[in-house]
Order: structure tokens, then sequence, then C-alpha cells
């Protein structure tokens, strides 16, 4: 894929210059300079040569075939170059000039005419507005960025060429070998999507970094990233997260959804690693390029301080990882050679006069518990360590074994020489411990995203022909929400266990209905006008009595009428009251970018407050509705605390899994939750206590 992009025969540039610091002369430049083994044709209409290459007046002047085209000509140039760059019969361009949809309103008219003779043209482009591409195993530098990052087996791409040129220069003053940097710019043409899968059938790409600012297909950009994390790491940085993705929520789980929730469970679900911050995603890249991944959760930790491994310790702790009590035999190795005042457990503490001798002697007895699935060594530079010497026997033992092995040698000055070895040889090296630890688990949780099994995903094709007149009748109303006896019908239809309900215009119905239903009753408020009942205090709870009734009546009507003055009021809804169990939220909102999601959290009226939710992007899998409940902090509850009865939690998965079919089903729904969905215990189920359904489009 894109095969013309990174390993061309030949490759023009277009719009070459004589002079030194304007673009098309640092592409050039920087393609001779570091040693590109193809043709390299300079296009100039003014210069017969430049710099000792021939030069020509236009491409299609030049003999032969053309692979690649670079282009760094005036913008309104670029339409005119891309139709003879089709004519000259080449397929592939980087397009560098800018001054298109970024300027404004008419680069952005330019921009679409250019996408327009691009596709009639058979061109396809990456840019404009970018840096360049890079290939460090081809020798292509056809970018103005600074310098040549060394063989590696890092994939990077970014939609900021500035962030770009700052990663690579990371990557030339730390010595971080790169594959292949990929600088999207507009993306008018080629997508991060076609050029995450180009890197995924890269041999010399190992792990696939990526900054991004926007997504133009959300659905698509999951089904492509979960094809490409299952072959290797796929570690993103996404910036520009914290404006809300729904402006307008009437409902939670609108208002708690946003950019930051919806790229969050985007990819979670597609096994994308994200990173924070451009550390991180170093952070991460050189464990992965460098280290076999562990096969379990057990970390032991090697250090010549306490303090240091308190910390790592912690950290470990803190991300679920664990420190494994070494097997009695490994203990007893440690005990015949390391001084007494040593911690023979783990963390295993060597003490601050460590030689690299007790260091390699300590890490070969550690790395042999069959019981460690990674090994985690630290140091600092006490005034008799010998860094160089430790970094080496540290290196040589990661080379033998299969367990990842990571350092954090603290300080700089001190352990540059010694980082520097380590580098060298593949063994990552972190400043901080907690870095270290931090990439451990990322790896650990990769590995179990990679071994993970066929998702499953459910569906209940019995529900949908039961209220689809329900659903077309309100588009023929223009109504945007669901009467109460229209919620009954959809709820019951995909099997939600409800109160029992009756609706009182009076208060001698309401008398009547408490009566016929049975005493204690809740009392709620019935108007197209009163989202949320308890705001206003439409909601009265534990009513026991026909005077209880009467009065909750006059209060909750005068109340509400005080409140909304123009609201109208059908009723209020008189409802069996179900007592324990645990109250959640579950609820269905729709994302501007991924379509619709599915929301699980604690109940009640606190959840905007409390903010105890989880998100998935529908549709859902059996897993998805697992992982969903058990990263919330209401899980713990759920499981029962103190001698609590274990809530229906299967329920709870059944329950988010059918509201993912329902969006399936009716596309139109723009924001629906139950709220409360009350748990019941083990075994007997859920009821829904109450719900609202907003609909609008198709």
């Amino acid at each position: 894929m894109l095969d013309n992009f990174f390993n061309p025969q030949t490759i023009a540039v277009i719009g070459a210059s004589r002079t030194s610091g304007k673009v098309g002369h640092d592409i050039l430049k920087n393609l001779i300079q570091y040693g590109y083994q193809g043709a390299i044709y300079p296009i100039n209409p003014e210069a017969p040569e430049i710099l000792g290459l021939k030069a020509y007046p236009s491409i299609l002047d030049v003999p032969g075939q053309i692979g690649l085209a670079v282009i760094a000509v005036p913008p309104k140039s670029v339409l005119e170059v891309v139709v003879q760059c089709g004519n000259k019969g080449i397929d592939s361009a980087v397009i560098i000039t800018a001054g298109f949809k970024e300027s404004g309103l008419e680069g952005t008219k330019l921009e679409d005419e250019l996408v327009r003779k691009a596709k009639e043209s058979g061109v396809r482009f990456i840019g404009p507005n970018c840096l360049g591409i890079i290939d460090s195993h081809s020798r292509i530098n056809a970018s103005f960025a600074k310098g040549m990052p060394e063989k590696g087996n890092i994939g990077f791409f970014s939609q900021s060429g500035a962030l770009g040129i700052a990663v690579l220069d990371l990557a030339l003053s730390e010595g971080i070998g790169l594959s292949k940097f990929v600088s999207m710019g507009n993306k008018a043409d080629i997508s991060d999507e076609e050029i995450m899968l180009a890197l995924s059938e890269d041999d010399n790409t190992k792990v696939i970094l990526g900054y991004i600012e926007g997504i133009r297909d959300g659905k698509k950009f999951v089904e492509i990233a979960s094809q490409v994390s299952k072959k290797k790491p796929l570690i993103i940085l996404k910036s520009g997260i914290t404006s809300s993705g729904i402006k307008a929520a009437s409902s939670h789980t609108g208002a708690l959804a946003g950019r930051e929730i919806s790229f969050d469970a985007a990819f979670k679900q597609s096994g994308v690693i994200r990173a924070q911050t451009v550390g991180e995603l170093f952070n991460y890249a050189l464990a992965f390029a460098n280290q076999p991944l562990p096969q379990g959760p057990n970390v032991a930790i090697i250090t010549n301080s306490g303090g240091p491994g308190i910390l790592a310790a912690d950290a470990c702790d803190k991300l679920g990882l664990q420190l494994v009590p070494l097997h009695k035999d490994i203990v007893d190795k440690l005990r015949s050679f390391l001084p007494p005042y040593a911690s023979f457990y783990n963390p295993v503490d060597i003490l601050g006069d460590a030689t690299a001798e007790r260091y390699e002697k300590a890490l070969y007895t550690v790395v042999q518990d069959d019981k460690v699935n990674a090994i985690l060594v630290l140091l600092t530079p006490t005034a008799v360590v010998d860094v160089e010497g430790t970094a080496k026997v540290i290196a040589n033992i990661s080379h033998i074994i299969d367990k990842p092995v990571l350092t954090s040698f603290m300080g700089k000055k001190s352990v540059e020489a010694g980082t520097k070895i380590l580098m060298k040889y593949n063994v990552p090296n972190y400043s901080y411990p907690e870095h270290a630890v931090s990439s451990l688990n990322t790896m650990f949780k990769y590995n179990l995203w990679i071994k993970k099994h066929e998702e499953v995903y459910p569906t209940f094709n019995n529900a949908r022909e039961k209220v689809r007149d329900t659903f077309e009748c309100l588009n023929n109303e223009k109504r945007e929400h669901l009467r109460e006896s229209e919620v009954y019908e959809v709820l019951d239809a995909y099997g939600f266990l409800q109160p029992k309900s009756l609706l009182a215009r009076t208060p001698e119905e309401a008398v009547a209905a408490a009566k016929g239903i049975g005493y204690p009753v809740v009392m709620k408020i019935l108007s197209p006008h009163v989202i949320h009942k308890s705001d206003i205090g439409g909601v009265r709870m534990n009513i026991n009595s026909k005077k209880e009734v009467e009065n909750a009546f006059f209060d909750i009507t005068t109340r509400v009428r005080h409140v909304v003055p123009n609201a109208h009021i059908n009723g209020v809804m008189i409802q069996e009251m179900i007592s324990g169990g645990k109250e959640v939220i579950i609820g269905i909102t729709k994302d501007a970018q991924f379509g619709h999601m599915v929301m699980f959290g604690l109940g009640g009226i606190y959840v905007e407050v409390l903010k105890d939710v989880s998100f998935r992007i529908v549709p859902l899998s059996k897993d998805d509705a697992h992982e969903m409940i058990r990263e919330t902090k209401v899980f713990p509850l759920l499981r029962g605390v103190r001698g609590e009865a274990e809530a229906d939690i299967e329920a709870i998965e059944n329950s988010l899994l059918i509201l993912s079919q329902m969006a399936l089903d009716f596309p139109q729904i723009i924001e629906a939750e139950i709220n409360p969905l009350l748990v019941k215990k083990r075994g007997e189920g859920v009821v829904a206590i109450d719900a609202r359904f907003i609909i609008g489009g198709d």
C-alpha cells in the first residue's frame, strides 16, 4: 500500500529552488544529502541546474517514468501541476504547499478543486500544507525538516507539521530511530487510516505513533484502528479534547458526553494506546520497540536505594501490576551473595554500594523466577556505583531472556554515559520510576488486547417491529420527545421490567390509582415541558395514605406551575414504589463523529455532579458491557459491601446490550436514558423506574 511514497525509483521536486532557505531548495538538498539512491529531478522553468542536478522546466519534460512528485509551488499553481502529474503517469504526490483549507474560505474552495482534479487525474497525495515524508530505510527525506533520524522501527504520522518538527528533533537528540515519518497536513486525500494501514504492513515498522487533531470518519477510524492494533502497537496523542461534542444536551447522558469521552471510548474499543503527552508517546514507543511484551502482571524490582524502590512499588500498585513474592529458592540464591542488610524480597534492595557485578548477579537470579513477568532495574548514582558497567551487564542479560527489562537510571549528568549504553543496546531507560512502571503497564494491557478472544455482539431481533409505528408517529408529528405511554411501550417491547403505573388527572383519580396499585406509591409530574422532574420538585416518594396522595397531587402540580409557568401538565403518574436495590443510570447519546454511544454510571440526581460514568460506541460487545461497569466507582458497591448481597450485574450488562440494539434499530434517537435503573439482587434482574427519549433526524 502507498508503495510509491516510500519506495519510489525516481523522485521529482516540483518547485525546486536555487535559493538556500526556500522550501523547494531544502527538500532537494535533503534528498541528495541523506543518500536517496534513485534519480532526482528538480523542476524549475528558470534554472538549468540546481545543486549539481539537471533541472527541467516542467514535469512533462522529464524523460522516463517518475515514481513520486514532491510539490512546492504557489497554491494556485498546484492544481495545474497535479494535472500534469496525471498526464505524466505519476500516481503519488506529496503536496508541501500551504494556503488551502487552513487559510479560510477561498483556500477551502481551492482545496476542494484540488481534490477533484487529483481524483480525475489518478493522483493520490499527502497534504497539502505538510512538512513532507521521511523513510530512513530507503533513505528518502522528502521534507524540509532539519536532519535525518537514524534507522529504527518506530513509524510516526502527524497532523501538525510543527509538532512533527519537534518530534524529529527529539528523535535526533535522543538517538531514537524512526522507520517512517509522515506529515499529514490537511489530509485532503490520503487519510490517517490509510497511513496506519501502510505502517501496519511495513516490515521495518514495529510500533506506530500518531498525533491527531481530528478524525474525518469516526466509524472508519475505529474499524481500521481495530485491525492495525491487533498487528502492531498503535499509540496516539490526541489534542483538542476539551470542547463539548454535543452543544445542546437535554439528558444527563448528553450532558456528560463530549469529544474527550467519545475519543476515549473509540480508543478503548479499537485497541489504541492513548498517550497524554509527547513524553508518554515516546516512553511507550521505546518500550514496545525494544522489549518483548510481558506475559503477565507480575513485576520484580531491583534497586540500590529504598526510596525509588518504594516509589516504583507504589506506582505498580496504583496501576494494578503485582509485586509478586519471589520463590524461596530465588531468595536463598540472593542471600548467598548479597550483603546481610540487603532486602531479599520484592523490591530487591541490593544497597547503595552495589557494584556492577552485584547488579548482574541479582538480575540474573531474579529473571529465573518463573512467576516474574517483567523486571524493573533502578539505579541512583551513588559515589561508588559503576554506572557504565551496570548498564552493560543489564544490556547483556536483557538480550538473552524473553522477559522485558526496563530501567530507571535516576538523575541526568551522572548517569548520562550509562543511559547511552542502554539506548545503544535497546534497553529503555526512564528518568523516573513511575514512567517506567507506566510503560510496563501499557505493554501488559496491550498484550491482553492482542490475546483477546473474538468479540461477541448479541442481537435482539424481536423488538423493533413492535414499536416501529411509535417512532414513525413521532416523526410524522415532528415531536422530539416520546410521551410517557410511548416510553412504556418501547421499554416493554425491549424487555425492560417497569413499575405498575397509572395516570391521574385529578386528585380523585390519583387516590383511586394509588389504591389500585397498593401503598406505598411514587407520584411524578407528567409534562412534555419537564425533563428532569426531581430538579423542580415534581416527584414525591413513599406516599402511604389517601391524604398524602391528595396533598402530594396539589403540591406537585402547584410547584410545577410556579417554576415552569408555560408547562402543559398532562397529569400525575402514580407508580408502584419498588424498594431495595442499587440505582444506576444507562443511556444513549449520539456523537457527531462516532455515532451512537451507550453510557453506564451511578444513577440518581447526582450523576452530573459525580460523573461516575463510562461510555462505549455502538455496537457494544459483551466485553464492552462487562468493562463499562467495572471501570466505574459504583462497581464495588454493586459487588456488595459490608455483608450486602451482590447486585445483578449480569442484568445490567444485558440492559446495556439492549440499549445498543435500540440505537441500531432507531438511529433517530439522539438522547435516551433510563434513570434510575434499579438493580436488584443477583438473579432478580433490573427495573426501569424512569426514562426519557429525545428524537431527531433520520
